[in-house]
């Protein structure tokens, strides 16, 4: 249960920074075309960014599941 509250707490974190960065840069004193490009630019790193976690979190799982079927 433990390990399901951190994922919680964690996807939480994650989602509050994703709207906090989206709002500071929609707020932000730039043209429109340059508001676009800062979010496009931004969204491209943060989907490289969920991706290469997305991979960890996988190879984790493998991991613990191999560990788990061992040791029955």
């Amino acid at each position: 249960m433990s390990e399901q509250r951190n994922g919680d707490v964690l996807t939480a974190f994650v989602l509050g920074g994703i709207i906090g960065a989206a709002l500071g840069i929609l707020f932000a004193p730039a043209k429109g075309k340059e508001t676009r490009e800062k979010i496009n630019d931004w969204l491209e790193d943060t989907k490289e960014k969920a991706k290469e976690k997305l991979d960890t979190l996988e190879e984790e799982i493998k991991k613990r599941k191999e560990q788990l079927l061992k040791h029955n």
